[in-house]
Order: C-alpha cells, then structure tokens, then sequence
C-alpha cells in the first residue's frame, strides 16, 4: 500500500514560538558547546538550536519526524527564533551523536527548581522531598546492538527517572541498556534532602544504608520473606489502622550477614493496601525506612505516591509520544527523552499544573492556529478554578 503523501508544513502552521523565547537563557549556554567532530568551528547547526528543533517538535502536532523537523528549520519564523538555517538530514542526524547530552540534564534540575509545589500542608511538610524512583523500558529496532534486553530479536532501552512527588515533575534521568541495573542507576545518581520511596525491585540493603549516607531518607517495600530482630514495637494510632498500617517495629534489618551493612535501626511496618492477593486473602506490603520521626500513617501514604512516577510515564510514552524514537544511537536517544522530560517542565511551567493531555492539545491547538491565545489563557485559568473548587 503506497504511503500517503507527505504534508507540507508552512509558517502559518506554526504560532505560538514566544512562549520559546523563555528558553532562551536556558538554551544560550548550549550554543559555544565544542564537539571533538568540529575542531575548525565550522559547524552551522549548534546544540542550542538542535535543541530548539526538537522540542518544537514535541508541541506542533504536524511535526512528527525528523525531516518534518528539517522542514521546519527552512521556515523563516523558526530560523529567526532560533538563530538557525536550513539543517539538513545529515546535520541532524550527526547532531544526535556528537552533542553531550549531560548539558540538557543540567538544564532539567534548572528547570525542576523552578516548579512549585502541587501538594501541600501537612502531608506536603511531612512528606517534604518525596522522589518516586522507577525506571520504564522504551522499545528498540533490533539493529540497536547496544539496547541489550531479552535477545537479538528484542532490544529495548530504559529510562530510570526520579520524580518529585510534591512538585509533580521530573528532576533527574538516565538511558541505559534495557538490561542495566535499577539499583546501579539509582546509587549512582543519589542526591541529598530526598525521601526517596521505591519499590520492591531496589530491595537492597547496601542501597538503603546508601541512600541514608547520602544525607537522604528512604521508603521501601522489601521482601516478604525479610527478618529482623525488634528492637521496640510501637503503638498504632488510629489515624495509622485508617491508613491500613497494622504493626510498625523498630528493628535491627536483616540477618547477620545481609544486615552487618546497617549503621543504625530501622523502621517496618505491615501496611494492607485494601486489595486482595491472588489467594483471595488481604494483601499486605513491608515497609522499610529509617524514617523514625514520621507517623505511620505518612509512611503508608508516602508509598502510596509512589504510583506518580507511573502515571508520568504513561503521560511520556502514551500522549507526549516519547515511544518513536528519532535516533538508534544512545547519545541522540538520551538527548531525545531528556527534551522530551524538558518539554514536560515547561508545560507545568507554563500553566502551573502537571501536564496532561488535554492540555497537551490546546498547546498543540494554539500552536498550530487553531485555537487564540486567549481561549489558551481560559484553558489555563479553568485549570486552576477547578483545583479550588
């Protein structure tokens, strides 16, 4: 079957590129970015306006390929925008190759500051730098040899993302080989002042006394077979049985060997989530954290959060579009998927909430001349008149 034509994209189809200006001081510090492959300086399409490309791409919903992309740099509002020319194929595809994609994980913590909170009072304060941690796998071409997964036949990539519950955004990410280590990637990219909640799959306990060294707290489902020694049994309140929290130990984690790693005691506590297990029986979580000032009931709320980090990939993946990749190389695809996180930002940044589809559309709308920019404004403003109603 012939393929359809290929649409032809004009300036008219593309409004809205003020908005893009605020990225201006963020995207600046790209531009002088050397690369070993332009030692003559000779190079005329640089990582700021690469940059500047894709992410156009993310919110003009007839830009969805990268010779869509070439189209759009030969258009005259796009090249006055971003200070570009004409960037041909070749240009484009090197470009994804040779840039240093840490840059744009620089600007992904810029921009993460700038958020401001979307929970708060005293679960927010009890809860203050709640980081969900996972990591998603994106489908590769199997001639991606690097991508190793299951097999020759299925290669896959995976993005491990840490995600600021309380601010509803993403604040760091790795691409690795879908068969990388989560809990490599998560040692390796600790920060401080987090309460980092995580699933059974990061169960480590080295990783635990990690994450407590790197001046951060954790809460984590470990195993049901787990054992310990207690230390102090602690009452549970009622506002803790409202929150499924069924016992809450003080202990010494681990047996003597997995638990010579701890520097001090822990908490666990049997949290049933109101669900049944296979059996027909309640189902009931572990829960570890060194957390001992925190009520239990913020401690089973706390994992329960965890589930944000998941939402926000399929908000990736499903609606931005994050699953078709523009490159078979990690450098271009990790370039990709942190624009990808970057464009996510704006959109809270830009409307104060997190972003959905919904809201996606009416950018795509606005961008695209269908929509003005004051039915974008109403947009934006019924979005907080619900939040208060």
């Amino acid at each position: 079957m012939a393929h359809p034509p290929r649409q032809e994209i004009h300036a008219k189809d593309l409004r809205g590129l003020k908005y893009f200006r605020i990225l201006g001081p963020l995207l600046d510090r790209l531009h002088a970015d050397a690369t070993p492959r332009d030692p003559a300086g000779n190079r005329q399409l640089h990582f700021d306006q690469y940059a500047g490309l894709i992410l156009l791409a993310f919110f003009s919903p007839i830009v969805d390929s990268l010779r869509g992309i070439q189209q759009a740099s030969s258009l005259a509002k796009v090249q006055k925008l971003l200070g570009c020319e004409r960037a041909a194929l070749g240009s484009l595809s090197e470009a994804g190759r040779v840039f240093d994609p840490a840059l744009l994980r620089e600007l992904i913590g810029a921009l993460a500051e700038q958020a401001l909170p979307q929970i708060q009072g005293r679960e927010a304060e009890a809860l203050r730098g709640l980081t969900a941690v996972d990591g998603t796998l994106l489908t590769a071409l199997p001639k991606m040899a690097w991508a190793l997964w299951v097999d020759d036949q299925h290669r896959a990539v995976k993005m491990h993302l840490h995600f600021d519950v309380l601010k509803g955004v993403p604040v760091e990410a790795t691409l690795t080989a879908g068969n990388a280590s989560e809990t490599v990637q998560l040692r390796a990219t600790l920060q401080s002042g987090r309460l980092y909640v995580i699933d059974r799959g990061y169960a480590e306990y080295r990783l635990f006394q990690d994450v407590i060294d790197a001046k951060s707290s954790f809460i984590g489902r470990i195993r049901d077979n787990a054992v310990w020694t207690v230390i102090e049994e602690r009452p549970v309140s009622a506002a803790a049985r409202a929150a499924g929290v069924r016992s809450d130990r003080v202990v010494m984690l681990g047996g003597d060997k997995s638990g010579a790693v701890f520097k001090q005691a822990v908490r666990v506590l049997e949290v049933q989530t109101g669900k049944t297990d296979s059996q027909g029986r309640p189902e009931e979580l572990l829960l570890a954290t060194d957390r001992l000032d925190l009520e239990a009931e913020y401690v089973a709320l706390g994992y329960r959060f965890r589930w944000s980090v998941e939402l926000f990939f399929r908000w990736f993946k499903c609606i931005l579009g994050c699953r078709h990749l523009l490159s078979t190389n990690r450098n271009g695809i990790t370039i990709q998927l942190y624009l990808g996180i970057i464009a996510s930002l704006l959109i809270s940044l830009w409307t104060g909430k997190k972003p959905t589809k919904r809201t996606l559309e009416m950018l795509q709308f606005y961008f695209a001349g269908l929509a003005s920019e004051a039915e974008l404004q109403e947009h934006i403003d019924h979005l907080h008149r619900h939040e208060n109603t």
